[in-house]
Order: structure tokens, then C-alpha cells, then sequence
């Protein structure tokens, strides 16, 4: 009975465009990122969700998650060095990738310099609307799809 209930809002949800007000609330515990960081300020605590306050929310975000996934191989929409959401590929090949690059350039007498980015907080300043317009203009998901990840 659950599963058929869980089936009936996560259709309507993705038929419709929306994600259901109660699934947009969590119970946030700020914790502490590291010892040495300022205990007054509050960038020193990223918001950590209760899980099992939001499990639905999460069930659901991670169905859009694997179907997202799935039309982006289908279409050959992801970066050839991609790492992240492919199969075989992890954070290991990524860095395997770099050091194989690294030593072609040495061993052709060619300069390598490596540059090292802290990207941990990349989406943080996103433009939620150039992304919204770039998945649909460039990766043709449909409006309603668009509309989805908007609400």
C-alpha cells in the first residue's frame, strides 16, 4: 500500500512539475566543518539534513537523479572526461587520467604544471536560471522537467 502510494506522488510530482511543499522542509542540524574553523561564524557550519525527516524527498531525488543519469549516457550528453554519475569511472580514474597526462607531457620533454581548484562549493553560485535555460536549450529536457528542478 505504501509502495503504490509512493508511486502515485512521485507521478504526479514529475507529471506536474512539482515538488510537494512538505517535501521542501527538513530539520537542519548545523554542525561544525572542522575543529579550526570560527565557531562564530556561520559559514563554519554547512547545514546537515535528518535523513530520516526527509526520506520520501530523498527517494524522490534520487529516482530523478537515475533518470536524468540514464537520458544523459542515452544522448551522449556527458563531458568524455567526466568522472561523476558514470559507471567505471570514479574519482580514481580522474586522477589516473591526470597523472597519465602529467607523465606523456614529461616524457616528451614538454612542460607539465598541474593546477589544483577547490571546487567544494561550485553550486553555490550557480545562476539557477542560466541552468534551468542551459538544460533546456542544450540538453533538450522538456519544461515540465525544467519546471520540476525549478520548484
Amino acid at each position: 500500500m505504501l509502495a503504490l502510494f509512493l508511486w502515485w506522488l512521485f507521478r504526479w510530482s514529475l507529471e506536474h512539475g512539482v515538488v510537494p511543499s512538505s517535501m521542501k522542509s527538513e530539520y537542519i542540524t548545523p554542525i561544525l566543518k572542522k575543529a579550526d574553523l570560527d565557531s562564530s561564524n556561520p559559514k563554519s557550519y554547512p547545514p546537515i539534513s535528518n535523513v530520516s525527516e526527509c526520506l520520501v524527498s530523498k527517494l524522490l531525488e534520487r529516482l530523478v537523479s537515475k533518470q536524468l543519469v540514464a537520458y544523459l549516457l542515452k544522448n551522449d550528453l556527458f563531458p568524455d572526461l567526466q568522472s561523476a554519475y558514470r559507471s567505471n569511472h570514479s574519482t580514481k580514474t580522474a586522477v589516473l587520467k591526470v597523472l597519465s597526462d602529467i607523465l606523456l607531457a614529461l616524457d616528451s620533454s614538454k612542460l607539465a604544471l598541474p593546477s589544483l581548484l577547490d571546487m567544494s562549493a561550485a553550486f553555490d553560485s550557480i545562476d539557477h536560471d542560466t541552468l534551468l535555460q542551459k538544460l533546456l536549450t542544450s540538453y533538450g529536457l522538456g519544461e515540465n522537467v525544467i519546471a520540476w528542478f525549478a520548484s
